[in-house]
């Protein structure tokens, strides 16, 4: 069952109802943490006909339980970065392969083929911690990409200037990729222009700086580096897949992930979805704010449906934005649901 599931999610156009409804069922079956939130709140595959009225599972559970789909001994495990105190979220992974395909196959779809980059990761306080699910991710592509100049930098920012500006002057194709903070030290030490380089922010301050928004951020950043697109980055320890968004600041989703928005003081109620857009994006005009729940269908060995803490906007063509986390997010949005 598992096998020919996974077949079908990395062979189809989109995340196709039939095929959701298909691994909730598989994941209610073999996954007692799953299963007992889903009886807990009533929602079972006995009553639930449509994606809209699949129970997305609390992104807190990964703090608390093992969520695990099937019984296996995971060849990797992933942690969420925090703050002193914090309890971090646990994401067991039964296999690497699998997550190797999504963001390989993510990035393709959005990116294209990896060789045709040069890929800098600028991850200080990942690289300094260990099972960090970005840090496999940007490893894998940067190899993929076979260019001697690709690879991670820490804090040496001269170096890091002068190998973008010999990859500028020979007009490479170049992705740099790095968490917030180390992004915007960089820039303040060493603007310049960056007319073949596109700039991908994963997001995170870590208590190095002053939180600021997203188009604070893109503008601090497009200023710098004059030329440059600006893209982000939306992933989680708790998934295995990414969205990615352009210079319109717009996510959109690979065809085997899907992002709907919940009422913040009704989690049962879903107000948006993602359409069927694929890769291939177009614009919207409506908004509809709520907060997000995930569909990752690369999740078939954990959990496929996750209830996020994080406030979006989302257009009528499936893009959608990220606000920031919900206001005392321990006690409200999700946490309605947990029992």
């Amino acid at each position: 069952m598992r096998s020919e599931l996974i077949h079908k999610i990395f062979s189809m156009s989109g995340a196709g109802d039939d095929l959701v409804l298909d691994v909730f069922r598989y994941q209610y079956e073999n996954n007692d943490v799953y299963k007992g939130f889903s009886d807990a709140i009533g929602l079972t595959p006995r009553n639930v006909k449509d994606i809209t009225g699949i129970p997305f599972l609390p992104i807190r559970f990964f703090k608390s339980h093992a969520v695990q789909t099937g019984k296996y001994e995971p060849e990797e495990w992933f942690e969420s970065s925090g703050t002193t105190g914090t309890i971090n979220s646990q994401h067991l992974v039964r296999s690497l392969d699998l997550y190797r395909k999504s963001f390989t196959e993510g990035f393709r779809c959005f990116y294209g083929e990896p060789r045709d980059w040069c890929i800098i990761g600028l991850l200080p306080a990942y690289l300094e911690r260990q099972h960090s699910s970005l840090v496999v991710m940007v490893d894998e592509l940067i190899k993929l990409t076979g260019h001697p100049d690709s690879g991670f930098y820490l804090y040496d920012y001269g170096k890091l200037a002068d190998t973008l500006g010999r990859l500028e002057g020979s007009g490479q194709k170049t992705l740099l990729i790095g968490v917030t903070f180390a992004l915007l030290d960089f820039a303040e030490q060493f603007p310049m222009p960056l007319r073949h380089t596109t700039v991908m922010e994963t997001g995170g301050m870590k208590g190095r700086r002053r939180e600021i928004t997203r188009s604070e951020l893109h503008d601090v950043l497009a200023g710098a580096f004059n030329g440059a697109s600006i893209h982000s980055e939306y992933g989680m320890t708790e998934l295995l897949s990414q969205a990615y968004s352009g210079d319109n600041g717009l996510f959109y989703c690979p065809p085997w992930m899907k992002v709907l928005l919940r009422e913040e003081d009704d989690p049962l109620t879903i107000v948006a979805q993602s359409s069927p857009v694929g890769c291939h994006p177009t614009g919207g005009t409506r908004r509809v704010n709520g907060v997000i729940n995930v569909i990752d269908l690369a999740n078939i060995d954990s959990c496929s449906f996750i209830a996020t803490d994080d406030m979006g906007k989302m257009d009528t063509d499936g893009g959608f934005e990220v606000l920031g986390r919900v206001d005392n997010s321990d006690i409200r949005g999700c946490s309605l649901m947990t029992i």
